[in-house]
């Protein structure tokens, strides 16, 4: 069974239901909290939605020098799948993991409700259940979402089909080119804005969020799962 890390930093609000989501999509998940350094041989690590430390100074900018960074930093480096989401994306791009940045929502207000999604690629560990142009629902919730980057970095993105997710007839941030997600270069660490996890069980009238579990578990433990 696959071994999903769940990190939990102070301030995390999601980490349940990324825990309960993994679990219900068969893998083996569990906690790690921010000052561990051994991720329990995981074979994939989230860094679940909320507000790091307060975010303090700005989004993610404290917990990148959690002690659990240098684990996460080594297992991506070795092939390892991992994802950010919301919280988690920032926490990504300051460590470096991701190129880029998330800045304050261009209305600089905290913006929280249902957004249409496109799939943009199915070609990552967490994307492989959709089908490329897939259309759907998730929430966002953050105050910190727009993605930037310099113009190369952008044109790598598109042109390396490493954008993941991108946001359709409403952008609730001003994310450059709607971008919701993207990939790194080696397509192993993926950060989105929006919450798979809020949408991911039948009851809520919406499951569409699961396929991003459901992906992890196909396809993450394949040869670009990480190292035990």
């Amino acid at each position: 069974m696959m071994r999903v890390a769940v990190v939990r930093f102070p301030g995390s609000n999601c980490d349940a239901d990324a825990l309960r989501t993994a679990r219900e999509a068969g893998a083996d998940a569990y906690y790690v909290w921010h000052r561990d350094r051994d991720l329990q041989q995981a074979d994939a690590v989230i860094l679940p939605g909320g507000f790091a430390y307060g975010d303090y100074l700005r989004a993610g900018a404290i917990a990148r020098f959690s002690p659990v960074m240098a684990a996460v930093q080594a297992h991506a480096d070795q092939g390892g799948p991992v994802l950010g989401i919301c919280n988690g994306f920032q926490v990504l791009c300051e460590a470096g993991l991701l190129p880029g940045a998330l800045m304050r929502n261009d209305r600089l207000t905290f913006v929280s409700r249902p957004v249409r999604l496109r799939v943009e690629t199915d070609d990552t560990p967490f994307t492989s259940a959709f089908e490329r142009g897939a259309i759907f629902t998730a929430p966002v919730a953050h105050g910190e979402g727009r993605y930037v980057a310099s113009p190369d970095v952008l044109r790598a993105l598109e042109e390396e089909d490493r954008v993941v997710l991108r946001y359709l007839d409403v952008n609730p941030n001003g994310a450059t080119n709607g971008i919701a997600g993207i990939a790194n270069a080696e397509r192993n660490v993926v950060g989105i804005m929006p919450h798979p996890e809020r949408v991911a069980d039948p009851v809520l009238g919406n499951a569409e969020g699961a396929k991003v579990f459901e992906s992890m578990v196909k396809r993450a433990g394949l040869p670009m799962g990480g190292a035990r």
